[in-house]
């Protein structure tokens, strides 16, 4: 009975953690949402957000036969949206290419292309795994001081986050362009959770170093 009793308190002692860890992250992407509210722009502000140098957009899953995703395929195309207003300069595509049958900057390019934009305004960056890598690799491989970051709502506030805490002069383009699934968008608000923990850990905390290499200034 006792030992019943001790197992139903831990158990509930670590709901009411988990239950209070969620809230009190919850609240945090709220109050991120308030601190970077100013530097997110809808596709309806484009004539009047300010431009950078660099546009950065965060790569995203693509189905095997090798079609986009909707979010990637948004994001490009939100990308391009800034090329042709001439808000940005060059485009930077940073992507998982950790597998040799899966390319995320490869096909980013290639959408791109066949969407008329010229392949010297393209930049690829094989080694962006995670929102953090792609920040800091922005940073140190690419020279970038200032860019616009391109990905959905979801996600802007963590990337402007990173970017900004490693140094860059940033602002955000809102990438949404359709009525996501809200299967796929419960999943990826969800998933902001854990990744918000692990990208304050990253940013304020340990400072892990990414996959670098020999620095590719975009601009010599």
């Amino acid at each position: 009975m006792v030992k019943n009793f001790r197992i139903s308190k831990l158990r509930n002692l670590i709901v009411a953690g988990i239950v209070g860890g969620a809230v009190a992250l919850g609240l945090a992407i709220w109050t991120l949402w308030g601190r970077f509210s100013d530097k997110m722009s809808p596709p309806s502000a484009l004539d009047t957000m300010p431009g950078k140098s660099v546009a950065i957009v965060f790569g995203a899953g693509y189905w095997s036969d090798g079609t986009l995703s909707m979010i990637l395929k948004d994001r490009l195309d939100a990308a391009f949206e800034l090329y042709r207003a001439e808000k940005v300069q060059k485009l930077l595509f940073s992507g998982d290419n950790r597998f040799v049958d899966y390319n995320e900057p490869a096909k980013m390019l290639e959408y791109a292309l066949a969407n008329g934009i010229p392949q010297d305004a393209v930049v690829l960056d094989y080694a962006g795994r995670r929102t953090y890598d792609t920040c800091y690799r922005a940073r140190d491989i690419f020279k970038v001081s200032e860019a616009i970051l391109v990905t959905q709502r979801y996600h802007l506030p963590r990337t402007l986050e990173t970017c900004q805490v490693l140094g860059l002069e940033v602002v955000g383009y809102i990438a949404d362009r359709q009525a996501y699934p809200q299967r796929f968008m419960k999943w990826y608000w969800v998933r902001e959770i854990p990744a918000l923990w692990r990208t304050w850990w990253d940013i304020y905390l340990t400072h892990p170093e990414p996959v670098l290499g020999e620095p590719l200034p975009i601009f010599p």
